[in-house]
């Protein structure tokens, strides 16, 4: 039996210099984009090392290397409460409602390479930022992003 997910993630918006943002669409719920997104795997993991294990879990994008410098990830210091969808509910241990979603931005290059885990992702899409809010499922995925031009490193 695989243990249960942690309540506490991060939430990656991965966007370019103009503004453009990264959507992924759920495998096990086609029509839902979001953000890269992920629980810790361990209660006492730094959220920074989730977040750059998720992004490349998801996406391929090495976070520290030439083309990704770990500087271009950003703790934006916003957290989101949530309730848990209903059919999500049973990763989590009996009795957990809620998760705690950290946020962080990852500035990428135009063209940056993205190579999706066939079994979480079937496609991607850059947006602009707007759109791409307007294009995602969770309510604190769409703030994050329309936050974006007050947290983008420039």
């Amino acid at each position: 039996m695989k243990p249960y997910k942690i309540p506490e993630s991060v939430l990656v918006v991965i966007y370019t210099a103009e503004l453009d943002v990264l959507l992924i669409e759920r495998a096990d719920k086609p029509g839902f984009w979001q953000s890269v997104t992920g629980s810790k795997d361990l209660p006492d993991e730094p959220l920074e090392t989730t977040a750059i294990r998720e992004v490349w879990e998801e996406t391929g994008i090495r976070i520290g290397m030439e083309l990704v410098p770990g500087t271009h990830l950003r703790d934006w210091h916003l957290s989101n409460v949530y309730e848990i969808y209903p059919v999500w509910r049973h990763r989590y241990a009996p009795g957990i409602t809620k998760n705690t979603e950290h946020v962080f931005g990852l500035l990428v290059s135009d063209g940056t390479e993205i190579t999706l885990n066939p079994r979480e992702h079937l496609h991607y899409l850059w947006l602009p930022y707007r759109e791409a809010a307007d294009r995602c499922f969770s309510p604190s995925n769409a703030e994050a992003i329309l936050q974006l031009p007050r947290y983008a490193m420039r």
